[in-house]
């Protein structure tokens, strides 16, 4: 299932990030790169997961009141009793296991219903995961010093990340970025992404400018605009 791009982020937010990691990288030799989604995962296994047990629970109820389900079938099938067969019996729970499962199946492919049914950790970890595939493609080992850092956010996860390449990881340690990660979500929350990712950057700056200077050389390696996939 292809990943539809949805645009949470307007023009204005573009312009405001990428000046806010112009503005961070003027004072450090680090590099920011910010990148925006709509969702990291389809979470279509997560459909099938549910699709699956929501059959076998139903095949659980019908097994423990098999009088009432085939009471209910022969009034379906016109009133008429019948003397059911073990073949048969044997089919109709397979079709009506089948019917549950592929029932639930087409009801979750409505994105939101599939996500909130989805456990957070599930989110965190795939978030995660897209985050750091993201970061070795565009940000890993593309600066001289190894000085990259991703910003990473997912919108309808609720989730951000902040991916550091070698050098800055073995200086700063991942709960540092906590402020920059609470202005995010906060100003997330509030309906203003491009305003969190700004202040996100300007506090992301302040730690790479701690601990990574700039130096007589500060060549811009990576691109400062905003990246929405």
């Amino acid at each position: 299932m292809a990943l539809r791009k949805i645009s949470h982020v307007s023009a204005a937010d573009h312009q405001l990030v990428s000046a806010a990691v112009a503005e961070a990288e003027h004072h450090t030799s680090g590099e920011i790169v910010t990148i925006v989604t709509d969702l990291s995962d389809d979470y279509s296994d997560i459909a099938l997961t549910w699709a699956s047990i929501i059959a076998f629970l139903a095949l659980s109820v019908v097994a423990i009141f098999p009088d009432f389900y085939l009471g209910l079938l022969d009034r379906v099938l016109g009133g008429w009793e019948h003397e059911w067969t073990a073949s048969e019996y044997l089919a109709a729970l397979f079709l009506f296991m089948g019917g549950k499962w592929l029932g639930s199946w087409l009801l979750l492919q409505w994105t939101p219903l599939r996500i909130a049914l989805t456990p957070k950790h599930i989110k965190m970890r795939r978030v995660r995961a897209r985050a750091i595939d993201l970061f070795k493609v565009g940000t890993e080992s593309k600066t001289t010093g190894r000085t990259g850092v991703l910003l990473y956010l997912s919108m309808r996860e609720h989730r951000a990340e902040i991916v550091a390449d070698e050098a800055i990881a073995s200086k700063v340690a991942p709960e540092i970025w906590g402020d920059a990660m609470i202005a995010l979500i906060d100003n997330v929350r509030e309906g203003r992404p491009g305003e969190g990712m700004a202040e996100a950057v300007r506090q992301m700056g302040v730690v790479l400018a701690e601990h990574f200077p700039k130096g007589s050389e500060n060549p811009n390696e990576l691109p400062d605009r905003l990246i929405e996939i």
